[in-house]
């Protein structure tokens, strides 16, 4: 596959606008056209290591979950791991792309994967995502009343103001008058334009209401899932089902106020990667993420809530099978997708 087609279908399988603000997402080394892909080798963290096994398994694309260029590098050298990343891949000519928060929100994504650790249940965005445009144009709407004397006046006043769209007037009746209820919709700068001409006549100006318009919500996708199970079970349960789904010899608990072992789950918001920001202040009894800051998870103890701590990349690495076979189905098996051997957590148990 030519790179750009592949990127296309890459973005169309998670779009980059799904990720968070702050993230860095999407194509980040491109190797000098044209560029062809045969490989598309998948890691959840691109390490010098794993670097070295896509260059032995001759990969054309390396798909990284984590960024490995994050912070601004204002030179590529042989100096720093992160700038030898981008300078072996340009030499072997490789190209780095990275989907992070954009798999975190999707509703194949990686929040979805880690839900099925904790058996049947059905789950909900913790924090939903937003459509990237208005259903119409306008950031605003505006309505208002008037009479027929000032009628005609108003609106040809109105349409001189640009950036205004869906202007439509209704009959109505205010305080027992005939009048007319003029509905429109405009940008943020329009607006001042619109309130500064309205103003002009206080009993318009009186008569005006101004509506804030909202994105739509997208289905099933957002930042970190509430889940809750068909059936309550222990949390002992809870955990030997979690390290079972992420084939984890240990994790780290932390008790709710007031609960044991065998209190019932039945609600579990749960974050991969690193989840304060995002579970913080939900109603659930239990937190599943893999790393929390020690206040964070003092606050959720005192308020009788679990939480379950697995190491950051471990709540995201597995993805990486199911995203194989996702990927491939996706990409209609034109190309080789392969998973790291190498990719590994840094942290463990000693």
């Amino acid at each position: 596959m030519n790179l750009a087609e592949l990127v296309s279908a890459l973005n169309e399988f998670a779009p980059p606008s799904l990720a968070e603000s702050w993230d860095n997402v999407g194509l980040l080394v491109e190797p000098s056209p044209p560029h062809t892909v045969s490989t598309l080798f998948l890691t959840n963290d691109l390490t010098e290591e794993v670097m070295e096994e896509a260059v032995q398994k001759k990969a054309d694309l390396i798909l990284s979950y984590h960024p490995p260029i994050f912070a601004p590098l204002k030179r590529v050298t042989w100096k720093t791991w992160k700038e030898r990343l981008v300078v072996r891949a340009l030499e072997h000519r490789i190209g780095i792309y990275s989907p992070h928060t954009a798999y975190d929100a999707v509703p194949h994504g990686v929040n979805n994967w880690l839900a099925k650790g904790l058996g049947v249940c059905t789950s909900i965005p913790l924090h939903p995502s937003t459509a990237t445009s208005y259903p119409a144009k306008g950031t605003h709407r505006v309505e208002f009343c008037t009479n027929t004397e000032h009628l005609d006046t108003v609106l040809s006043k109105i349409k001189e103001i640009q950036e205004i769209s869906c202007l439509t007037t209704l009959p109505a009746r205010f305080e027992g008058e005939e009048q007319t209820r003029i509905s429109l919709n405009c940008s943020q700068k329009a607006l001042l334009e619109v309130v500064a001409l309205l103003s002009q006549n206080s009993l318009l100006y009186h008569r005006t209401e101004i509506l804030l318009l909202q994105k739509p919500l997208l289905p099933h996708t957002g930042m970190g899932r509430l889940c809750t199970l068909s059936e309550p079970v222990s949390l002992s349960e809870i955990i030997e089902r979690i390290k079972s789904h992420l084939k984890l010899p240990h994790i780290r608990l932390a008790i709710g106020m007031g609960k044991t072992l065998e209190s019932p789950v039945r609600k579990a918001a749960l974050c991969a990667g690193s989840g304060s920001s995002v579970l913080k202040g939900m109603e659930a009894d239990l937190y599943l993420t893999g790393e929390m800051s020690h206040h964070d998870i003092l606050d959720a103890v005192a308020n009788g809530i679990s939480v379950i701590l697995c190491e950051h990349s471990n709540t995201e690495r597995g993805f990486l099978s199911e995203l194989r076979d996702l990927l491939a189905a996706h990409l209609q098996n034109k190309i080789n997708v392969t998973v790291s051997e190498k990719d590994r957590d840094p942290l463990q148990v000693a």
